[in-house]
């Protein structure tokens, strides 16, 4: 019997990621000789680890990817677009538009290289005061004052309201109005100093997982809800309708354009540096 090529693999332990990657990591698809292990980790940390190069393949957000495309290239499948699915600023009063432009704010943020910071930093360009903590702590300060709002994403864009906590500005929607174009959160990245023909491979595979997900929905579940915590199954479903669709099947000229238009306009305001490298896996 031929050994098995073993493949680090990271990823968030969020409904979306879980769904996807299942019938990858438990093989109810044929892994054509790869055993993936598997790291899950929070998307900030995701993004750190990615910047050193250590998973052979990982989710990291858009923006992240800007900082370590020397080392990574964007699989074809995957990926988190979408249409109003973008990151919330919530808060526990309302706050005028002159106030959000101005900066005269502390808020909390889910990673400094999160594309939603990304977003809050493109529409709201001087406000600087930010707090960063991991995702899930976000609406609890706001809720008790330590900040004055808070940039949420994942399944926190469902809970938020039965907290009494008000919708300042959903950047998704801006985002949408400014581009034209669908949001492009998180992808998943592959080496480039692994073989072109085993990045490809890999890419196949996670598109072939996606489908037999979407074909056998009930068979993923258990694995999502291990890793849900105590997350309603109602919020647990919203979630990945809202993230898994068609982009991450493949991403499509669509996709590939609003991720074009994402970088354009890092690069325009300063955020990041032109990437010479190609985006894309061919």
């Amino acid at each position: 019997m031929a050994q098995q090529q073993t493949i680090t693999l990271a990823y968030s332990p969020c409904p979306n990621d879980c769904f996807i990657f299942d019938a990858l990591v438990h093989h109810r698809i044929d892994t054509q000789g790869l055993k993936f292990d598997v790291q899950l980790a929070d998307v900030e940390a995701l993004n750190q680890s990615a910047f050193v190069g250590k998973p052979m393949v990982t989710k990291l957000s858009f923006h992240a990817f800007g900082y370590c495309a020397d080392k990574y290239v964007l699989s074809d499948s995957g990926s988190a677009l979408g249409n109003h699915c973008g990151p919330l600023l919530i808060s526990k009063y309302p706050i005028a538009e002159e106030r959000l432009l101005s900066g005269d704010l502390t808020v909390a943020i889910p990673g400094k290289y999160t594309t939603a910071n990304f977003l809050l930093s493109t529409a709201y360009p001087a406000m600087k005061n930010k707090k960063m903590m991991l995702f899930s702590e976000i609406e609890d300060v706001v809720l008790n004052g330590e900040v004055d709002a808070g940039l949420i994403i994942h399944e926190n864009r469902f809970t938020y309201e039965q907290k009494g906590l008000l919708k300042i500005i959903d950047l998704g929607d801006w985002w949408e109005n400014t581009y034209s174009a669908p949001i492009p959160l998180g992808g998943i990245a592959i080496r480039r100093d692994l073989p072109v023909e085993l990045q490809h491979k890999i890419s196949r595979l996670i598109r072939e997982s996606i489908e037999y997900a979407f074909a056998h929905p009930e068979a993923s579940l258990p694995y999502v809800r291990d890793h849900a915590q105590e997350m309603e199954e109602s919020v647990m479903q919203q979630h990945i309708k809202l993230y898994v669709n068609q982009h991450s099947v493949s991403l499509g000229e669509s996709g590939k354009r609003a991720i074009e238009i994402l970088f354009q306009t890092a690069q325009q305001t300063g955020v990041l540096k032109p990437i010479p490298t190609s985006l894309f896996l061919d």
